[in-house]
């Protein structure tokens, strides 16, 4: 995509201080619209372009030889989707008219920004229409996929390939309430002016964050050889036995993950007394404790135990701690899934400590019979050093045969760590509940870079992205590698991205998933 305005600098401030706006144009059809986008937007260049192709075209042809950044379509809309309500915020993916259909540049950040401002918002298939469309028209034009229909963006967006252009429209209309002609009543027209005018509002965040930029990637990133496995195993468990199969927890810390699983027909639950007597559940990743496992093998529940070979080992480690007279401090975080699994192994012997601080509350019977044991997915550095402050006070220390931190989680803080040496922001995918993914934001942060825990594109706040020329994009072990396309689609969807990747070491080590699991009927 063609550059259009530079990210904003602070060299770029006005005199007052404030930084300085991309040239946006909105282009609006008619008086009530164009009202709404001035009274929203003031940053903007706001232009009433009037009804219909025609004018469009015309529209469209002046725009084309202007120079200028972004152009925002504003506007009302008909619904085409049932579910929409007058009010509601489209976004276009793409504008569909009867010469073809243009796609348009990602609006997924714009989209967060408008979601989290208290507006409803849908993204999809806009199809442009030369007349008003209703009855059994709206419902073909339903039946072709897209949502929602207006009479101007298609003639507009072909002259626009070389800026960035966001198609912002409203509902107006509804199958159910149809204007034949929207000046004439009132129906939905309050709430759909009110609605252009914030969306228009809160749209200046993401005009600041326009521009091109570089996108650098970390590697390794994203799923992890223990997830692949897990994912991998619910999937052949449902393809096995049919739906439904039950998983205990979340069979990995990411919100994707675990929803593309329930349409395949996982239903997930916190605990086995949630599951029906003889059903197949799946263990996850992050390890359960023998109680757990006695009680589905009471419940005569059908196992797969999905949990992940480097957390197994840690348990192995604790009953061979247990077993031999050990005092076990596990370091971790005591509401972890995976600390809850490895300390029901010997809860007798354990105690779990996430801090220095807390240290000097441990009850130790024998300082020369102390162990240590970690969670999985902390920081590494973060760890040595309360790992050097626990020898410190019990110089018998003993420790697992190697590091129980994972290879994925350190090579993924690796990788960020080399990241923030000359990137202005991180972005690191993942859910708020993975322990990994927030360990990667904490680690940046140390590091000295600017860092934030994203779900998915849509989560990106644009302020964040003011200035920030060169971006470095990272997942969490838990995260699928599609959150991070979707990602680097979204910024390039404000103004283009260069991307390239950096990394530090590859990974190659792939779990085999086990045999089918035995029938305990």
């Amino acid at each position: 995509m063609t550059t259009i305005p530079q990210p904003v600098t602070e060299e770029h401030a006005a005199a007052d201080g404030q930084l300085a706006m991309p040239d946006v144009l909105v282009l609006a059809p008619l008086a009530l619209e164009a009202r709404a986008a001035r009274a929203g937007a003031p940053w903007a260049r706001v232009l009433r372009i009037g009804m219909g192709p025609h004018r469009a075209q015309r529209a469209a042809d002046a725009t084309s030889t202007a120079d200028g950044g972004a152009i925002v379509i504003a506007g009302f809309c008909g619904a085409l989707d049932p579910s929409l309500e007058p009010g509601d915020v489209i976004l276009a993916t793409e504008l569909r008219g009867p010469t073809g259909t243009t796609p348009c540049p990602d609006p997924s950040i714009l989209a967060g920004a408008l979601r989290r401002g208290g507006l409803n918002v849908r993204v999809g298939p806009i199809a442009s229409s030369q007349r008003l469309v209703v009855r059994d028209r709206r419902r073909a034009l339903h039946a072709t996929g897209a949502i929602a229909v207006d009479m101007e963006s298609a003639w507009i967006a072909p002259t626009a390939r070389t800026r960035t252009l966001v198609t912002l429209r409203v509902v107006l209309d509804t199958a159910e309430r149809e204007l034949h002609h929207p000046l004439r009543t009132a129906t939905g027209a309050a709430r759909a002016y009110r609605a252009l005018r914030r969306a228009c509002e809160l749209a200046e965040g993401w005009a600041s964050a326009l521009g091109e930029r570089e996108v650098v990637l970390a590697a390794p990133r994203a799923s992890c050889a223990g997830v692949v496995r897990a994912v991998q195993m619910v999937e052949q468990a449902v393809e096995e036995h049919g739906a439904p199969v039950y998983v205990r927890k979340q069979i990995v810390h990411n919100a994707r993950v675990v929803a593309d699983l329930q349409e395949r027909g996982a239903i997930f639950v916190e605990e086995l007394d949630e599951v029906p007597d003889g059903a197949t559940v799946v263990f996850s990743a992050h390890g359960v404790s023998p109680a757990v496992r006695s009680d589905a093998a009471a419940r005569k529940l059908e196992v797969v135990d999905a949990t992940c070979p480097l957390v197994a080992k840690v348990h192995g480690e604790a009953k061979r701690f247990a077993s031999a007279g050990f005092d076990i401090v596990v370091i971790g975080h005591e509401e972890h899934e995976e600390v809850e699994g490895t300390v029901g192994e010997a809860p007798a012997s354990m105690q779990v400590i996430a801090s220095s601080d807390e240290i000097d509350q441990l009850e130790i019977a024998d300082p020369e019979r102390v162990a240590y044991l970690t969670q999985t997915t902390l920081a590494v550095d973060e760890t040595a050093g309360l790992v050097d402050a626990l020898r410190e006070r019990y110089p018998a220390l003993r420790g697992p045969s190697s590091d129980d931190i994972c290879f994925a989680t350190q090579n993924r803080q690796d990788a960020v760590r080399a990241l923030a040496t000359d990137c202005d922001v991180i972005l690191v995918v993942g859910s708020e509940n993975s322990s990994n993914s927030r360990r990667l934001v904490e680690v940046a942060e140390r590091a000295g870079c600017v860092a934030r825990l994203v779900e998915d594109a849509s989560d990106i706040p644009p302020d964040l992205l003011i200035g920030a020329r060169r971006v470095g994009l990272t997942a969490g072990a838990s995260a699928p590698e599609s959150l991070v396309q979707e990602v680097i689609s979204a910024l390039d969807g404000l103004g283009g991205v260069n991307v390239s990747e950096r990394e530090v070491t590859q990974e190659d080590i792939h779990f085999k998933l086990p045999g089918k699991p035995r029938h305990r009927r």
